[in-house]
């Protein structure tokens, strides 16, 4: 039947007149922000229904493949046991920044052909269209794009091979890019040999040769060699994707870098008793601190009486000291660290804090829900001296690394989208990843949202921290929160708001963390919440070094808390006595260090790994600041650090 009205339906199960003209962005009954869900319809089925067309009386088609969930406040239809064919899309939940996840099923009248999947999140903008494939911009994006474009394919290379589904990256129409990002519109099943060698990284070679014919001429000469290696079957996957790597930090390289950051913490409701949040930077932070601009932090404490607050502080204290002196070692480094090894090092710092808040737990007797925990999300901007194309050194290699353990949000916004970064390490989001549920029925269990993992819960061997690396290749903003400000969506509905302005030039990175902190105390007044936001400044017109720049953020005195004993204790710190300004270079021998970093990486995971690591690392980067800390903190607490 076909639809002569197009309306949608507002997803407040309060709402007195939940119907909504397509397109409006707020009822007009409630102010509830509505809620255009366009989907993805796999399979030959999809296309025989007309445009304008209702299907199971909710979707409304768009285009063939492409319909609009008019009921988005309604459970779609999920089958009781999940089918095989989209066990990936549930395995892969890891990846939704670049691939789509299994919304629901619709079921067809026997003889119209077999059930269709819909797909969320595939690379649909809000108005309803596909994204633009690789292909189509390729010509007009930059030689620096084009070679990131290739590295997140090549990233992807090996998940989805092992699942089956790595034909999905050689269907050009499949590959789409918003932006910066790559994103599929669906999983393709791989035909024949499914292992990464030498065979298949040859396909995919062939599929990349008539893009790296037209690629900037900066980036031709050196994608060439590398597609030549593929085609022909000389090189590993290892062999590509460190020459990709080195090509793409040398273009990167070239390009201005500044950055402005702040950040600020509000215990929210006047009825909460303590903020159990912390962050860095705040606005008592100061501006020579040799950690800005490259460094942002946000900790939501979790567990007992004090215990969040404590967690949360102490886990910002001891990340920054841990990395302050992974970054002072960056700017020593005469060869390039790969990816995979500064990942592997903040994983070992984020164990050895895990130990630490774990071993005062264990100190204290804290039992089951009393064990104090803190998400942590921190993104780290190592300074990386990079050779690059036209011969000179640069002192930004214009890497983000970016860490994540609970449910603190990280968002990249800019003129023209908002992109959530991080995946919630929560029950709904487990049971997609182990194929046992769809995401949507998934979100129906009572304990939905519960953590399944945070720091110092549980020993730092069992801790299975995200972290990921982007480029820094356009002007953006990148936003941290804890869930006060990301509950309901409400960074995805009011990000033009507060990004815009921004971008700009309009309001100050200031001025807006306050705005996002005032939103979230108005809207989610339930819970404390932190705010980090960095804008980053890409300007092709004029070279110029990183700044470090904060500015504080003015906050009401009435907003500012009174803390315990021991997490002022650790606000205390004096982190002024710490290793070597990451700014200042070191002296460097000339004989090249090559084995050093594998020597601090295995420090690291050593100190991880024993029950007092964290404490130990701590003492050994500053035992006059260790000790002093000690001095202030509660009696058991104090036996703990004395090794008592």
């Amino acid at each position: 039947m076909l639809s002569t009205q197009r309306i949608i339906y507002c997803t407040n199960p309060d709402c007195s007149n939940p119907m909504n003209s397509v397109g409006d962005s707020i009822c007009l009954s409630c102010q509830t922000p509505i809620v255009h869900r366009y989907l993805w319809a796999t399979g030959l089925s999809a296309t025989e229904f007309k445009i304008g067309e209702k299907v199971a009386d909710r979707y409304e088609v768009v285009t063939p493949q492409i319909w609009l969930d008019t009921l988005p406040g309604r459970s779609p239809d999920i089958p009781e046991d999940v089918p095989e064919e989209i066990i990936p899309y549930l395995r892969l939940y890891p990846h939704r920044l670049h691939l789509p996840q299994i919304y629901g099923l619709v079921y067809l009248p026997i003889g119209h052909g077999n059930h269709i999947f819909l797909l969320e999140n595939a690379p649909i903008d809000e108005t309803g269209n596909l994204y633009p494939t690789i292909e189509d911009a390729w010509e007009q994006a930059k030689g620096v794009r084009q070679v990131y474009w290739l590295w997140q394919i090549l990233q992807l290379w090996t998940p989805l091979s092992e699942l089956r589904v790595a034909g999905s990256l050689l269907v050009p129409y499949n590959i789409r890019v918003q932006g910066w990002c790559v994103r599929l519109v669906q999983l393709v099943e791989t035909r024949g040999t499914t292992s990464v060698h030498n065979t298949s990284l040859q396909q995919l070679g062939e599929c990349w040769q008539p893009w790296v014919a037209t690629a900037k001429t900066q980036v031709a000469k050196e994608l060439e060699k590398i597609v030549q290696q593929m085609c022909s079957g000389e090189a590993s996957l290892e062999t590509v994707t460190s020459q990709l790597n080195a090509l793409l930090l040398s273009s990167t390289a070239e390009l201005p870098l500044m950055v402005r950051v702040s950040g600020s913490t509000s215990i929210g409701s006047p009825v909460l008793l303590q903020n159990e949040d912390a962050c860095y930077p705040t606005d008592s932070v100061d501006p020579d601190d040799p950690l800005l601009p490259h460094v942002s932090i946000v900790c939501d404490g979790i567990g007992g009486h004090e215990g969040g607050e404590v967690a949360s502080q102490l886990a910002v204290q001891s990340l920054k000291l841990q990395i302050r002196a992974l970054l002072a070692e960056v700017t020593e480094q005469v060869e390039l660290a790969p990816p995979d090894l500064l990942q592997k090092q903040m994983e070992a710092i984020l164990r050895i804090v895990n130990n630490l808040i774990c071993n005062c737990n264990n100190e204290q007797n804290r039992e089951g829900t009393q064990r104090m925990g803190t998400t942590v999300l921190m993104a780290v901007q190592p300074p990386q001296v990079v050779q690059t194309l036209a011969g000179w050194q640069s002192q930004n290699s214009h890497e983000l690394y970016l860490a994540n353990v609970g449910d603190s949000r990280a968002y990249w916004m800019t003129h023209h989208y908002c992109q959530l970064l991080t995946v919630d390490d929560d029950v709904a989001g487990r049971e997609v990843r182990y194929g046992r549920s769809f995401y949507r029925k998934a979100l129906e269990r009572p304990d939905a949202t519960a953590l399944t993992q945070a720091l110092g819960t549980k020993d730092g061997e069992f801790l299975r921290p995200s972290i990921q690396r982007f480029i820094l290749e356009e002007d953006g903003i990148l936003l941290l929160c804890s869930d006060g400000l990301s509950d309901n969506d409400w960074v995805e509905h009011s990000w033009q708001e507060f990004a815009l302005p921004v971008l700009r030039g309009e309001l100050s990175p200031e001025d807006a963390v306050a705005a996002w902190i005032e939103l979230a105390n108005h809207k989610n007044a339930h819970d404390n919440v932190s705010v980090v936001l960095t804008l980053y400044r890409i300007s092709p017109d004029y070279l110029v070094p990183m700044t470090r720049s904060l500015l504080p953020v003015e906050i009401e005195q009435e907003e500012e808390q009174e803390l315990t004993a021991s997490a002022q204790a650790l606000l205390d710190l004096d982190t002024t006595q710490a290793p070597p300004t990451p700014g200042k270079k070191a002296k460097v021998p000339v004989k090249r260090r090559r084995f050093r970093w594998l020597w601090i990486l295995g420090f690291f995971i050593l100190l991880a790994g024993g029950t007092g690591g964290g404490l130990f690392a701590w003492w050994k980067l500053s035992p006059q600041t260790f000790q002093q800390a000690c001095q202030k903190l509660p009696p058991n607490v104090r036996r703990l650090c004395n090794g008592e």
